[in-house]
């Protein structure tokens, strides 16, 4: 069992339509006693398809204790459903940039002597509204002195499993790596650290590292990152963050620079 984010379904709320049941080609959900009900963890990989076609709002993604996602087994369920349902699976994992998840279901096609369907210009919204690549325009010349809520983020999302490396907001851009514990702790959050950044945010505790260092390395190779900053906590379990810093501008095979910011558990830049 590993902590990771995963489909959560408040029963009161569904009202057993099934919308949500063709945009989870991997075969997690079904209706029961006309209710959705999320049936096997394995088949669940958290990316929220499903989230957007939900009349009631009933499903959302929660993090808890769960068993890991298996891409091998998915596969194999998947290509018993037939080939429209595997090519929804493999833009589904490109759409989100599951690069290590598309390889592994591309092998089990290649093993089972199966075509690999060509995806490679199609790449749909997948109609999960976490997704959906935002561009937002700060206000003029900054934060606004003294007034609160005065937000400088420049694109939507920003959890780093959400990003697509292909984003538009990322090329050219100052890349700052945040862990999520900083923006709950520092009160000038966006003047001294958002501020004319790019955001990729995560916990290096809790979430997987290999999975945020195999997606940062994939932006960076990618874009023209200008720097990378990586804002963590003065907790010892934070610094794992400058060390997914580190392999991401190590794998890209680029020279960038890295600049450490400390944020005190008082909320103060250090």
């Amino acid at each position: 069992m590993v902590k990771r984010q995963i489909i959560h379904i408040d029963q009161e709320k569904c009202n057993g339509c099934g919308q949500c049941i063709p945009d989870c080609p991997e075969g997690a959900l079904q209706i029961i006693d006309g209710k959705a009900h999320l049936i096997s963890d394995i088949f669940c990989d958290g990316l929220g398809a499903c989230i957007g076609t939900c009349p009631e709002g009933a499903i959302s993604t929660i993090e808890r204790e769960a068993k890991e996602y298996d891409e091998r087994i998915t596969m194999e369920n998947i290509i018993k459903a037939g080939p429209n349902v595997v090519k929804a699976h493999l833009k589904h994992l490109k759409v989100h940039a599951q690069t290590n998840y598309y390889n592994i279901a591309v092998e089990v096609l290649k093993e089972k002597g199966m075509e690999v369907p060509d995806i490679e210009e199609e790449e749909p919204p997948c109609g999960c509204p976490g997704t959906e690549m935002t561009i937002i325009e700060p206000p003029m010349g900054g934060p606004i002195a003294g007034m609160e809520n005065s937000s400088t983020l420049k694109q939507w999302p920003v959890q780093i499993h959400l990003l697509h490396p292909n984003a538009p907001f990322f090329d050219n851009s100052h890349l700052l790596l945040l862990a999520d514990c900083v923006a709950v702790a520092n009160p000038n959050l966006h003047s001294q650290l958002i501020h004319g950044k790019t955001v990729a945010m995560g916990c290096p505790k809790l979430d997987d590292s290999g999975a945020y260092i195999e997606k940062l390395t994939e932006i960076i190779k990618q874009n023209r990152i200008k720097s990378v900053t990586v804002a963590m906590m003065e907790v010892p379990c934070c610094g794992g963050m400058a060390v997914i810093a580190q392999e991401a501008i190590k794998g890209s095979g680029k020279e960038i620079p890295l600049i450490r910011e400390m944020v005190s558990i008082n909320g103060e830049l250090m």
